[in-house]
């Protein structure tokens, strides 16, 4: 079990790479297309449901993010960052909660500044080698391939939560 996951109050995450595979697509429209993990959404639901919050920090602005994160009930929604790290700080004045306690993953540069300030850092398998290089854990699944997830089940085992969770599913 990874050092610090059981004191995670808060994950927070990235979503082009992370949440999705990190393909853009526009329709004809100039819309933005994104495809998102049931999985992911599954463990995410979890997490909030065994009082860890969820907050999202991307350099992006899409709608279709909106409604994903209106779907799974995430309010902490920082989009159109362009220095995470003042995120981050924000986040943090917002909900009280310190870094060490927060959990981020990323799966590019512009991510480093909050991987290198949390408690504990993921990235994804399909991350740059310099990004792995300043992650503690890398998880075994690409961004949006169930990675999300992962991460998810690795907090609410070393919180001691998954036994219970799974309960519920098998009685």
């Amino acid at each position: 079990m990874d050092q610090g996951l059981a004191d995670i109050h808060l994950l927070l995450l990235d979503v082009d790479g992370v949440l999705t595979d990190g393909s853009i697509t526009y329709s004809d429209s100039g819309e933005q297309i994104k495809t998102f993990n049931s999985r992911d959404g599954l463990g995410l639901r979890l997490l909030m449901d065994s009082g860890i919050a969820v907050g999202i920090i991307t350099g992006r602005v899409s709608k279709a993010l909106g409604y994903r994160c209106k779907n799974l009930g995430i309010t902490l929604l920082f989009d159109g960052v362009k220095d995470k790290s003042v995120a981050l700080e924000k986040i943090i004045l917002e909900t009280g909660i310190p870094a060490e306690h927060i959990a981020f993953v990323g799966d590019d540069l512009p991510d480093l500044p909050v991987m290198t300030k949390v408690g504990f850092s993921f990235c994804v398998s399909d991350a740059p080698e310099e990004v792995k290089q300043h992650s503690q854990r890398i998880t075994g699944s690409k961004g949006g391939q169930g990675a999300v997830r992962e991460v998810c089940e690795s907090i609410l085992k070393a919180k001691g939560l998954w036994a219970q969770i799974m309960d519920q599913y098998l009685t």
